[in-house]
Order: structure tokens, then sequence, then C-alpha cells
């Protein structure tokens, strides 16, 4: 097994295993072997193969927030001190409400998105953060309408 992943090989049958699992990660080797038209031991096999080699790095479910009350979603961009970046990154990561945090390029340095279930509770979030001395500036948008938020890129199961 090659330890490089970006040498690592994908084919059509590994990817038509990743979009089943992609759709429904609950899927076992059975349902997935009909679905391909493959034995379930080939299978098997395929899906400890794309495992190990980090193709497949967790088994999850997509949970609905509004539904459990987060109706506010924000994105935030920040300006860092260039020297504490990556420990502003770490800090947000660690919030319970952040969603994602990107490292980007531009006028900001940070980017996340986050959830709660008030704008008091995201005012109150960003006057906390703002009590960080490395934060200089920041910007937050609500968002009003999430168009597409997904896990997957259905071009990544096409071919390579």
């Amino acid at each position: 097994m090659c330890s490089d992943l970006y040498s690592q090989k994908v084919d059509s049958l590994d990817l038509e295993i990743l979009r089943a699992l992609s759709k429904n990660s609950k899927l076992s080797i059975r349902e997935i072997s009909k679905i391909v038209k493959k034995s379930p031991s080939l299978i098997h096999s395929r899906i400890r193969r794309l495992e190990k080699s980090g193709f497949i790095r967790n088994y999850t479910i997509l949970v609905d927030y509004q539904k459990l009350g987060y109706d506010v979603y924000a994105l935030t961009l920040l300006q860092v001190d260039g020297a504490h970046i990556v420990e502003v990154e770490e800090a947000l990561s660690k919030e319970p409400n952040i969603k994602a945090v990107y490292d980007i390029t531009g006028e900001y340095d940070v980017a996340f998105i986050s959830a709660f279930k008030s704008v008091s509770e995201l005012d109150n979030f960003i006057k906390k953060l703002l009590k960080n001395p490395y934060i200089k500036r920041s910007v937050t948008s609500i968002i009003l309408r999430v168009v597409k938020d997904t896990p997957h890129i259905e071009a990544a199961y096409t071919s390579f």
C-alpha cells in the first residue's frame, strides 16, 4: 500500500462505491454490491482499501440543525495578526457553534461558518471573539437562505 494518497488510483468501481456511500452511509456491503452489480467480497475489499488509503475518512450523519432550533447562520471573515493566524484558527475550531473554519487568501485571513439559535447569541459570540487582541477586523454576514450546503461534490464521482 503506497503511503502517498495522491499516487493512489481509484477506478470506476471505487467511484460507484463512493457515490453510493455518499448518498447513504448506512448501506450494507450486500446493498452496495446489488447497486454496483459486483460480489459482496469484492465490495468489502474495495471499501477496506478506500478506508486504509484515506479516501473514506469517516461515516457520519447529516443533521438538520434548523430543526434543532439553530435558525441563524453566519459567515464571518477575520483579519488576523499574521503571526497568530493558526492560533486563532485552532481556537475557532474548538468553538461548538462553528461548523467550518477556512484559512483563506485575500484581504481577510480566516473565514468561518457558524450557527446560533438567535441573533443575540451570534452578537454575544462576535463581541467575545473581538476581545482577542490578534483579531484586527471582522465582517459578519447573516445567511438569509441556504441555496446549497452539501459535504459532497458530484463531479468527484464522474472521473479523474
